[in-house]
């Protein structure tokens, strides 16, 4: 009981303490406790409701949502993982503490929060919404408590067995992209019932069926059924809670005496220089030397194209579906690609962070910036150009409308040179500064994260705006406009560096500033 109101005590001195001397972190905070307590409330209500449905669907509802539940929490503490120090073992090795204390002090840390409290808030609601009987309600509220340790336990256990693993470029890589697999995956629903390719019922009923005899179906079906049976349900699932727990506390064990991976030898690569071959030696050959090698090595870097990936096949199949489709589909699948790989350079010297100096020392004046962002946007096109070029194609193949390929692809690359031109301008308008984290999911230093979505939605609109002028022909049928959209593309790219390159070299010190702020 110490260890649980020491570690109580801890949690929540460090709650208050990131509440002092700085206002926008308590306006974070603020807006945090707001979303938890509207996400509590909607979830709770919603839970409730399905009194109103018969039996069998309510506890199918419940089934996926507990499912859900215990899904969320063994992924979301992985892309946390760098941001909350209690999700590391490693920053808590050296507290005077045997492992099994250790353990019990991680779990009370766990549970105490905004967002677990609203968790176990939407849990709760499952009982109103199942429980008819006295013996539902008591074990109703059994079960409630081992899904909520059962998500804590099963949480702690994935991210101390990685945590090793989660420290290294090489980890964090697969975090990422097993991250868009999930979100992926968790689309393929959504797509069979749009595509009408499943009945709703139907599918509802075969993934509850499918979850029935998992630990969340049995809880769930526990709080419908209220017997001896459901009792002995909610008995099983604790003893597997425990058996994950105890195998939760000798990987913490391990891991507390385990050398990371990152603190072995290492290997040095020799570059084989082909952008040497290509361009003469200078500084936009070094530039783009330079951004290859962050986008073929930094975490961050590959989420955002993945992402841009991601979002692309998904679409691609919401609007195909099963593979009908005009020619319009084609063109407007390689513009979306096109225009979600363009966003990725709307903070351009954002991960260059405080080394940005040297970039304002080696630029020197004007035409150096507009060098830098030259052969920033060079090194996206090399990778980007032949992307969108497969994306057209395969679009275009997929709906069945092969002559689409051409307008597609011109109308993609027309987009990519508007999208470029205008994150030149939005990277010393509006710069923010990136984390340096282990984590490749962090977007903004605390306090910047309304700056940094107004300049992706501003980016968003401005490019809409800008590829007005070809898109608009093409929306009409006159399909030969896509041709002027490359040349069209290359001038803004060209306007919008140059327009950068004067409004950033007389704003390098705020723009030094705003890239550097501490996280």
């Amino acid at each position: 009981m110490a260890t649980v109101a020491l570690f109580a005590q801890l949690k929540l001195r460090l709650m208050a303490g990131n509440l002092r001397g700085d206002p926008q972190r308590k306006i974070g905070f603020v807006f945090t406790l707001l979303l938890a307590a509207g996400v509590a409330a909607l979830g709770f209500f919603l839970m409730s409701l399905l009194r109103l449905a018969t039996q069998d669907v309510a506890a199918d509802l419940v089934t996926l949502a507990f499912a859900a539940l215990l899904a969320g929490w063994m992924i979301v503490p992985l892309l946390a993982f760098g941001v909350d120090d209690t999700v590391d073992p490693a920053k808590l090795a050296l507290l005077p503490l045997r492992t099994p204390r250790l353990a019990v002090g991680m779990f009370t840390a766990s549970v105490i929060g905004v967002w677990p409290a609203a968790l176990l808030i939407v849990t709760l609601g499952a009982l109103v919404g199942l429980a008819s009987t006295a013996g539902g309600w008591l074990i109703g509220l059994l079960a409630v408590l081992v899904q909520f340790a059962l998500c804590v336990v099963a949480s702690r256990l994935i991210t101390t067995a990685l945590s090793s693993a989660l420290r290294t470029r090489r980890g964090r890589d697969v975090l990422a992209v097993a991250a868009l697999l999930v979100v992926l995956l968790a689309q393929l629903p959504n797509l069979l019932l749009n595509s009408g390719f499943a009945d709703p019922a139907a599918l509802l009923h075969r993934l509850a069926g499918a979850l029935r005899w998992t630990p969340p179906g049995m809880l769930a079906h526990a709080i419908t059924d209220g017997g001896l049976l459901a009792l002995a349900e909610v008995v099983l699932v604790a003893l597997l809670t425990v058996v994950l727990a105890v195998l939760w506390i000798k990987a913490l064990s391990r891991a507390l005496v385990t050398p990371g991976a990152s603190a072995k030898a290492a290997t040095v690569r020799r570059e084989s220089g082909l952008i040497d071959r290509f361009l003469p030696d200078g500084p936009l050959a070094a530039v783009v030397t330079k951004e290859l090698k962050y986008i073929r090595r930094e975490p961050r870097y590959r989420v955002g194209w993945f992402s841009a990936m991601a979002i692309t096949v998904v679409l691609a199949f919401s609007l195909t579906r099963g593979g009908t489709g005009g020619p319009g589909t084609a063109i407007a699948l390689a513009s979306i690609a096109a225009g979600m790989i363009a966003l990725q350079s709307v903070n351009a010297f954002g991960i260059d962070g405080r080394s940005i100096w040297m970039n304002a020392v080696a630029s020197g004046g004007e035409r150096g910036l507009a060098t830098d962002l030259a052969g920033r946007h060079l090194a996206s096109a090399l990778i980007a150009v032949p992307l969108i070029a497969v994306i057209a194609t395969g679009a275009a193949l997929f709906t069945g409308h092969p002559s689409a390929i051409a307008p597609a692809l011109l109308t993609g690359w027309g987009v990519l040179g508007t999208g470029l031109g205008v994150g030149s301008v939005t990277s010393v308008v509006l710069p923010y500064t990136v984390p340096e984290r282990m984590n490749a999911f962090t977007g903004a230093a605390p306090g910047q994260g309304g700056l940094a979505f107004a300049s992706g939605a501003g980016a968003m609109v401005a490019i809409s705006v800008l590829s007005l002028p070809f898109v608009v022909p093409m929306a009409f049928g006159l399909t030969w406009a896509a041709v002027l959209a490359p040349c069209y593309g290359l001038l803004l790219e060209t306007l919008g560096r140059r327009l950068a390159a004067r409004v950033g070299f007389r704003r390098t010190p705020e723009l030094l500033a705003a890239v550097s702020r501490p996280t």
